[in-house]
């Protein structure tokens, strides 16, 4: 339990600090803004009670507008996917429930679960996220741009990061 905790906590630093540090400072397009942080509450454990869902999302979402001075957009937005979370995953639940100890990982649910899954929240954050910073629906189309070429950047880069740090079960 400790340690579950301890590599949760690792996991909050090394993307919130991955997102502020590196990947705001990396412009690889007008278009092209990749948001892996998001990956932290993808990743958080089925277990995970919905009101420490939204105190996770806030702090993540806060965390993030201090790196990047938006004052609450990403806060704002991480607390609706914090709140809609659950009803993603109850929406997505195999028909016997979750495994209890599984992890919403392409490793434990395998990858065309966990990429409609990661698709669903990405879009939505990206979404929310791009149009708060709008404001407006005046440049509709070219912000829905926005959002699907971000959303599949932020994509790849959770699918990179799934493949890298996660391993495969053994079947024995």
């Amino acid at each position: 339990m400790v340690n579950d905790l301890v590599r949760h906590i690792m996991r909050f630093i090394l993307l919130v600090g991955a997102q502020g540090l590196i990947l705001k400072n990396v412009e690889p397009g007008l278009f092209i803004n990749p948001f892996l942080y998001i990956l932290f509450l993808i990743q958080l454990p089925f277990e995970t009670p919905p009101w420490v869902t939204l105190v996770i999302s806030f702090l993540l979402g806060f965390f993030v507008d201090l790196f990047y001075g938006t004052l609450g957009m990403h806060m704002a937005t991480c607390t609706l996917i914090g709140f809609l979370r659950p009803k993603i995953l109850s929406f997505m639940a195999p028909r016997d429930g979750y495994e209890f100890g599984s992890q919403p990982t392409m490793q434990d649910m395998g990858r065309a679960w966990f990429l409609t899954y990661a698709i669903i929240i990405i879009v939505i954050h990206h979404f929310i996220l791009f149009y708060l910073e709008m404001f407006s629906f005046r440049d509709f189309f070219s912000t829905l741009l926005r959002v699907i070429i971000s959303s599949a950047a932020t994509l790849l880069l959770v699918f990179v990061t799934q493949f890298l740090f996660y391993r495969t079960k053994q079947t024995t």
